[in-house]
């Protein structure tokens, strides 16, 4: 009976934890939804003279960037449990955010309104302003958000400035390379970034391209020609 009530206790104040994150989390999400909506938000980053539509981005490059990042984009509803789960246990056994198992539409929450700081209260957060992304956009739509936001190193935001800066051409013309070399770039743009870090940019690159071939887009020979090609 003692070891029944101390469980008992654990279990309450673990209660009483998550429920004070997810009360912190979603008082975080009210103030910055109320200082800027979702419409606004979205209608700023459109206004940016960079701003590029899908169909004016290559196939290759977008192919490239959800087998990496978020290869069930099309299928899920902006959260992946089993994501979230894994990340759960990594994390409690780190005793720190270690793990994120975000979606591209948790990452475009992250870019459009919260910081880079690893707290459970931002993560929270991320998953209220998730559901109104899913709930008022099409999934082309989140897409084309984030490739227009997310940061490629050296200075370039968005897919526009990264192909013009590093290739000198438009993203619908970027080659098969290029695009599988700058679609590994989000994931840590201050380490790959190719003024500096193209040595850990190629490393990346073959980690893109296992991905896909992996989900078959390519062979493993087109991965290797891909591989070495001249960027």
């Amino acid at each position: 009976m003692h070891w029944k009530r101390i469980m008992i206790g654990i279990a309450l104040l673990f209660s009483i934890a998550i429920g004070s994150i997810v009360s912190m989390g979603f008082i975080r999400y009210e103030t910055l939804i109320h200082e800027i909506p979702l419409e606004q938000a979205i209608k700023d980053i459109k206004s940016d003279p960079n701003y590029t539509s899908l169909d004016e981005i290559s196939d290759d490059f977008l192919q490239a960037l959800l087998a990496v990042e978020d290869p069930s984009f099309y299928d899920h509803h902006g959260i992946v449990l089993s994501n979230i789960v894994e990340a759960f246990f990594t994390n409690l056994k780190e005793q720190d955010l270690v793990m994120g198992g975000s979606t591209i539409t948790q990452q475009l929450s992250k870019n459009i309104y919260l910081d880079q700081q690893k707290t459970f209260q931002r993560k929270i957060a991320e998953l209220f302003f998730v559901h109104d992304l899913e709930g008022s956009l099409t999934k082309d739509e989140i897409l084309e958000l984030y490739v227009n936001i997310i940061y490629f190193g050296d200075g370039y935001y968005g897919i526009k400035e990264a192909s013009e800066g590093y290739f000198k051409t438009s993203p619908k013309n970027l080659t098969m390379a290029q695009s599988t070399l700058l679609a590994g770039l989000p994931q840590a743009p201050a380490v790959y970034q190719l003024s500096d870090g193209m040595p850990l940019a190629k490393q990346r690159q073959r980690i893109v391209l296992d991905a896909m071939v992996t989900q078959k887009l390519i062979s493993d020979l087109q991965s290797n020609s891909i591989y070495h090609q001249p960027i």
